[in-house]
């Protein structure tokens, strides 16, 4: 069977066996990106209209579904923007280190004090949508008037629109020339395909992709196999970093770290995030930066070829 042409165009080779040496400032080995994912608020609902309400995440059981509201579930996510946002912003306030958030638009909107403290810490902001609902589920004309409106929301309860761009989990196969028709992106982060930042082809021209991790996110205490204590994400944390610091020269690399207000915003969840920050910050070698700078960085090191 001959090999179709859309499998040929995927880049499955990346920066090969013997990756170049790459440098980071400051020397560092493995530069760390935390990332605080924020969509309380901006879920799916009946009172948003939707044909289903969004589940807790942690139970096999979606929860009450239309006609009528989910009123526990509700409260799970308003746990995330009441208490356990606040709980992993003191933990990032306490080591000084910078933060990436992953906000919905909306969930903003509804808690201006999470938009104040990003202002106030210079935290960066990776864009999340409009609300957080699912790419792929709307035509390309719906799609990117939702990251229109997010971009017009954005600039309106932070000052700025974002740099970069990630969806509700995979982006749509408009995505990626939406961002580049919009236009203003210095990079996206819908992609997962290397350690390091690369450069991958949309409509004809070279876009910057700064790689988002499902592995050291707490997503995976939704998942089984995954995490089952706090142990196993602080374990994977620390083995993932130990092992990049590891391989050392000349394989400089970087690492995301993501976690969300209302899952590792309970307390024995964020004792897990303070031990890794814990370790991580006495290692020599490391160092953290917002995700914009990475991508500046990258772009201004590294430019497309």
């Amino acid at each position: 069977m001959t090999i179709p042409d859309a499998v040929r165009a995927r880049d499955l080779v990346g920066y090969g066996r013997t990756p170049p040496a790459w440098e980071w400032p400051d020397s560092a080995q493995v530069v760390v990106n935390l990332v605080l994912v924020y969509e309380e608020g901006s879920e799916y609902s009946v009172m948003w209209g939707d044909d289903r309400n969004d589940g807790w995440g942690e139970y096999a059981d979606p929860g009450v579904q239309p006609p009528q509201r989910d009123p526990g579930t509700e409260s799970h996510y308003e746990y995330g923007s009441r208490a356990g946002v606040w709980r992993l912003a003191r933990i990032f306030d306490a080591f000084d280190v910078p933060v990436t958030v992953s906000a919905a638009a909306v969930a903003l909107e509804l808690n201006p004090a999470v938009a104040g403290w990003m202002r106030e810490h210079d935290h960066d902001l990776l864009g999340h949508g409009w609300r957080w609902i699912e790419a792929w589920t709307f035509d390309r004309e719906a799609e990117g008037e939702m990251i229109r409106r997010a971009i017009r929301t954005y600039e309106r309860v932070l000052g700025a629109p974002p740099e970069g761009w990630n969806s509700r989990s995979w982006p749509s196969e408009n995505t990626r020339g939406l961002l580049r028709e919009i236009g203003g992106f210095l990079y996206h982060s819908e992609g997962s395909a290397d350690d390091v930042p690369y450069y991958e082809v949309v409509d004809s021209e070279p876009m910057l992709v700064v790689p988002y991790s499902k592995t050291y996110n707490d997503s995976r205490f939704l998942m089984s196999p995954g995490f089952t204590s706090p142990r196993d994400f602080l374990d994977t944390c620390v083995m993932g970093l130990d092992e990049l610091l590891r391989e050392g020269e000349p394989r400089r690399t970087m690492m995301t770290v993501a976690v969300h207000a209302r899952w590792s915003g309970q307390a024995g969840r964020a004792a897990a995030l303070r031990m890794f920050l814990e370790h991580a910050t006495s290692r020599p070698g490391v160092k953290f930066m917002r995700r914009r700078d990475i991508a500046r960085w990258w772009l201004d090191t590294y430019p497309p070829a």
